[in-house]
């Protein structure tokens, strides 16, 4: 499954930088130009229980919070009407037993579902379609242990996941999309089914004509790098109140899932992290959009041990521009997936999983001055395997600064 998702990212990375010489970077690849992404959000049900747990362990009341996401990163048309599709569907905040056995034990059970699937819409009208899916998916379960004794056991294992829904075409590149989907039990492994309702939307890509992307790219009206090259610095002197809010982790007063579930928090902590990355714009439409891809270098230290470590990544952006002025341009871009290579697997006595893991970065940054030459950027980073694995703690890297300059 894992070398299936990397060989789907490098050739999302590859095709988004093959264009046909003849072309500026305006115009979509054949490979960009059928494909979508999508995002949903929803409720998902996972009935656990006492019964799941080992003899003699039990607890009277559970705390689970259903909402819970489900986004394609990538969608591919194969025709008009199928498609394949990867993503993820993951809870916000986990499922946790409370007070086991009445003796103070609070523990969480972790659920993450990587899904590789087909995607057929039948149309009820030009606007409305009936979808069904299907497709292996890797289900990924974090157990628990009470003085070092497995009380629920950590899995990984193969199934199928099913799904219905509706699609409501507004324009060419955008639709609705409403949303269930299904994984049954597996009692060899002692998980209930796994059910989620979501709405959400597609963006579909759209090719422009040949003229009409260089016409565009002649006008320049305007600014987009060809290039940027950062170095960046961050240290955990500054927290992790950044990384608590956009992985829905901020605890304000008895509520202990506050933000937005947008990103990923990680139970290894670092302190000064230090890195050099270069991007490549690879396509930009006229105005709000490009999609860049980029390669990076970034060393960290552990906060437990101090333990110092290496990552190689390469990955994709997507850059919003947000405010265009005389002087700035203010964008936000997200990284997701970027294969990683990382020196150490075992951090801070703790097993994260394969040493080829995957890179996760959100900012906020800036182009300044006239001509734009010179940039700065914040952002937070992570490192993990998605939980595509049962060894997956996490690597969270707080608010680092970068200063770059555009070629």
């Amino acid at each position: 499954m894992k070398n299936k998702i990397l060989l789907v990212i490098i050739i999302f990375s590859i095709n988004s930088y093959s264009q046909k010489e003849k072309l500026p970077n305006t115009q979509l690849s054949d490979f960009l130009s059928k494909s979508y992404y999508s995002v949903n959000l929803g409720g998902i049900f996972y009935p656990f229980s006492n019964d799941n747990l080992k003899k003699e362990f039990a607890t009277e009341t559970f705390s689970k919070n259903a909402f819970s996401g489900r986004i394609i990163f990538l969608g591919y048309k194969i025709k008009p009407n199928l498609a394949i599709q990867f993503g993820v569907i993951r809870p916000a905040s986990w499922f946790k037993y409370d007070n086991i056995n009445n003796i103070g034990y609070d523990r969480s059970v972790w659920i993450n579902a990587w899904s590789l699937s087909l995607k057929k819409n039948l149309y009820l009208s030009n606007k409305l379609s009936f979808y069904v899916e299907a497709g292996p998916v890797n289900v990924s379960r974090i157990g628990f242990e009470i003085n070092n004794e497995e009380i629920y056991s950590s899995t990984r294992f193969f199934s199928l996941l099913y799904g219905v829904g509706l699609n409501y075409k507004f324009s060419k590149k955008w639709r609705l999309a409403l949303n269930s989907t299904f994984i049954p039990k597996s009692d060899k492994e002692n998980q209930p089914a796994i059910s989620q309702f979501s709405l959400g939307f597609e963006y579909h890509l759209q090719k422009k004509s040949d003229d009409e992307a260089i016409e565009i790219a002649k006008k320049q009206e305007h600014y987009f790098p060809k290039s940027i090259l950062q170095i960046g610095y961050g240290t955990n002197k500054i927290g992790y109140g950044v990384n608590r809010f956009l992985s829905m982790n901020t605890t304000i007063g008895n509520f202990e899932s506050f933000g937005i579930p947008v990103f990923w928090l990680g139970k290894l902590k670092t302190t000064n992290s230090f890195s050099v990355t270069y991007q490549k714009t690879a396509y930009r439409s006229k105005k709000h959009f490009s999609l860049d891809w980029g390669v990076s270098a970034t060393a960290f230290q552990t906060e437990a041990s101090n333990d110092a470590i290496y990552a190689f990544s390469i990955f994709p952006v997507l850059r919003f521009y947000l405010l265009r002025k005389k002087n700035f341009d203010m964008y936000t871009n997200y990284s997701i997936i970027g294969p990683t290579y990382l020196t150490k697997s075992n951090i801070d006595g703790i097993n994260t999983g394969p040493k080829i893991t995957y890179q996760d970065k959100i900012g906020l940054g800036f182009f300044l001055g006239k001509q734009r030459k010179y940039n700065f950027e914040m952002r937070i980073m992570h490192y993990s395997n998605g939980n595509i694995f049962t060894n997956n703690a996490g690597i969270a890297v707080p608010i680092q600064f970068t200063f770059g300059k555009t070629f």
